[in-house]
């Protein structure tokens, strides 16, 4: 069982890191603006979040389920503390559960809410509905398909843009 938290460890740093070389000045100030430091950023452009979990899931080949959302969830979290969350650690988070959508389960749901309440950009909470909660929810059935369906009108009334938003765009899907 310990195995899996110095994995995530492992796996965090090695991603962190890597973003972090990737960066550049120029990205970043960008970045910085578009959000109004409420993110900071490493500057890393989308080609290198990408290719760096590619690598992190080739590197680290048996992230099961549970090492999965607690990479995301360290990722999505703030890099030392006192520092303000990183806008391409979270797109490496979207980017890792996108990769590894087929192992998310209802009880999931939650995780993603905290990661749509704290989003604060349109470019993490658009993907992680269409390319992570969409294909989650395709696939299930029966009580884990009513639970989340309980979930998505709680969000379609939650005072958060995000949720409603979310549930607005998968309620909408349903019915295609």
């Amino acid at each position: 069982m310990s195995a899996v938290p110095d994995a995530v460890a492992e796996a965090a740093g090695f991603i962190d890191r890597t973003l972090q070389n990737e960066g550049a000045w120029y990205r970043a100030d960008d970045v910085g603006s578009r959000f109004g430091g409420v993110l900071g950023s490493y500057g890393s452009s989308v080609g290198a979040v990408r290719g760096t979990i590619r690598d992190a899931l080739r590197k680290f080949k048996d992230l099961d389920h549970d090492a999965v959302v607690q990479l995301a969830s360290e990722l999505w979290g703030q890099p030392k503390p006192g520092a303000r969350p990183v806008f391409e650690r979270r797109q490496a988070a979207v980017v890792l559960l996108q990769s590894r959508v087929a192992l998310l389960r209802h009880s999931d749901l939650t995780r993603v809410e905290g990661f749509l309440r704290s989003a604060h950009a349109a470019e993490l909470a658009d993907p992680l509905v269409t390319d992570v909660l969409r294909p989650l929810l395709e696939r299930l059935e029966h009580r884990n398909r009513q639970r989340a369906e309980t979930v998505l009108a709680r969000w379609s009334a939650d005072p958060d843009a995000h949720l409603r938003a979310a549930a607005a765009t998968l309620s909408h899907h349903k019915g295609e």
